[in-house]
């Protein structure tokens, strides 16, 4: 009986990192429409901390009764395994719900820097005594892989700086405090349309239609894997079905909703989703994906 009136108290909709980043617009957007689709109260929580670990972990120990859920990125559920021992086991530990958005990053760099190109970071980074160095969401995330890779496979001295989120990591080349990062498009198209940073590349297989004149760094040839960051929701291990399939089918009608679609095309994601099946089946060959990929270039455990 309690599945069938589900949900009839709040719901939580944690994010595991700082307020203003992509995973936390995502999260407040989409918490907007479970509102109004399932007719109850979704209360967005900021649980921050090691690149999106802590919160991560907070609901994989949570109550599987769906009162609890996590807007997760890619990093937490599949590249840290990689990386670090977690305590929580992302495919054994969290239930799938669905995908809710993909979104490229771009390396973006302060306007006072005299590189116009990634080529030409590369060259600089090489010429500046003790390097350069870039700022990152926090050790372990996407922007910290993706930075790693670019520093490994083009053998740039570079040093991380990491911040509380990906939007602060943002601020801080707008500043100039550091003097790039690999941005969330949604962190970046702002101070891009502003001009107060510069876009030198994009790191997609192919380039991305909202920004077609950013080169990949693919096609530049300075790394060999694509990186596409997502955000998902999930909900504890043993979660009822029933639960997790009535928000399977709101995240699938939020994926088709106009106005959601230009919501997130406006903060450079693209609104998606899949059913917890497909979802399950793609985190696991993600994950393999990637312990390759990192151990490739001497980045996994």
């Amino acid at each position: 009986m309690a599945q069938e009136v589900y949900p009839n108290r709040l719901i939580r909709l944690v994010v595991p990192f700082a307020p203003g980043g992509n995973t936390d617009v995502v999260g407040r957007v989409t918490a907007a429409y479970m509102q109004k689709a399932l007719n109850a109260n979704v209360v967005v929580e900021n649980r921050v901390g090691a690149g999106g670990l802590l919160g991560t972990d907070a609901v994989a120990k949570a109550a599987p009764d769906g009162y609890t859920l996590c807007l997760c990125g890619i990093g937490p559920i599949t590249v840290s395994p990689s990386t670090e021992k977690l305590p929580y086991d992302p495919l054994k530990d969290l239930a799938p719900i669905s995908l809710v958005n993909t979104n490229p990053l771009i390396l973006i760099v302060n306007p006072n820097i005299s590189a116009k190109t990634a080529v030409e970071l590369v060259a600089l980074a090489k010429s500046t005594p003790g390097g350069l160095t870039y700022g990152t969401g926090g050790i372990g995330g996407l922007m910290h892989f993706s930075a790693e890779i670019f520093r490994v496979k083009t053998s740039s001295p570079l040093t991380t700086v990491p911040y509380r989120g990906g939007a602060l990591a943002t601020a801080a080349v707008v500043s100039g405090e550091v003097p790039f990062a690999f941005a969330n498009m949604s962190d970046a198209m702002g101070q891009l349309a502003a001009g107060s940073v510069r876009a030198l590349a994009i790191t997609t297989a192919q380039r991305n239609p909202q920004t077609p004149e950013i080169p990949t760094l693919m096609e530049l040839g300075l790394v060999d894997y694509p990186v596409e960051s997502w955000n998902g929701l999930f909900a504890p291990a043993g979660t009822p079905k029933p639960i997790i399939d009535r928000l399977a089918a709101v995240m699938a009608e939020m994926a088709k909703d106009p106005t959601h679609q230009k919501r997130m095309a406006d903060i450079g994601s693209i609104a998606v989703a899949n059913s917890p099946g497909d979802y399950a089946t793609m985190l696991r060959d993600e994950t393999e994906q990637w312990a390759k990929a990192l151990k490739a270039i001497g980045l996994a455990k």
